[in-house]
């Protein structure tokens, strides 16, 4: 004869075991041990390739700002200041008062400008192409000169910190346009020179 289970489990007591003394010390050693052994993905090549690149880019900036140096004459660009109030250098804030990164970045690209004009060659062919450029030049100095009239009339802020280096980042690559520019024209003479004695 069938019994019901409900009457047999209705009665039932689960017997009570203990686990055996250090089991649980036992269970994790096994674990981590276990986990130890498998081996997290080596991402050692991108670590490579990253230093490779910043290298290179490095390698690259650098022989572009140092291995066209010659001997120049610099160009010195008419920049008409605004007429405002004058403030008193002394009081006056720069990118460099407030913070010693902004002050990095302000030179760093002052001297990219500073660099790249006083490289310019300046000859009858390519005299309206420079002045050209020139002259935006002096209009985003002349803007530059009201943002920094702005940080010291309100204060910093952050818009008007970020378009000071904005400023300072547009005129470097307007200068490294320039040079591409200029260099785009010599090989063009250059190519033409070559036709004519061809």
């Amino acid at each position: 004869m069938g019994r019901d289970i409900r009457d047999l489990l209705k009665d039932y007591e689960a017997p009570k075991t203990e686990m055996s003394k250090g089991h649980e010390a036992r269970f994790e050693a096994r674990l981590a041990a276990e986990l130890g052994q498998k081996q997290k993905p080596s991402f050692l090549w991108l670590k490579v390739a990253a230093v490779a690149i910043v290298f290179f880019s490095l390698g690259y900036f650098g022989y572009q700002q140092l291995g066209n140096q010659q001997e120049v004459d610099p160009i010195i660009a008419d920049v008409e200041q605004p007429t405002t109030e004058v403030v008193d250098p002394e009081k006056q804030i720069t990118l460099g008062d407030i913070s010693p990164d902004l002050k990095k970045i302000e030179d760093f690209y002052t001297n990219g400008i500073n660099l790249q004009l006083a490289s310019l060659e300046e000859d009858d062919e390519n005299k309206e192409l420079i002045d050209g450029y020139l002259q935006r030049l002096d209009e985003l100095n002349v803007e530059y000169n009201t943002l920094n009239e702005e940080l010291n009339k309100v204060g910093p802020t952050e818009a008007t910190i970020t378009a000071l280096v904005d400023n300072l980042q547009l005129r470097l690559e307007l200068l490294f346009r320039l040079k591409n520019k200029l260099k785009e024209l010599k090989d063009t003479n250059n190519e033409q020179l070559i036709d004519m004695q061809a």
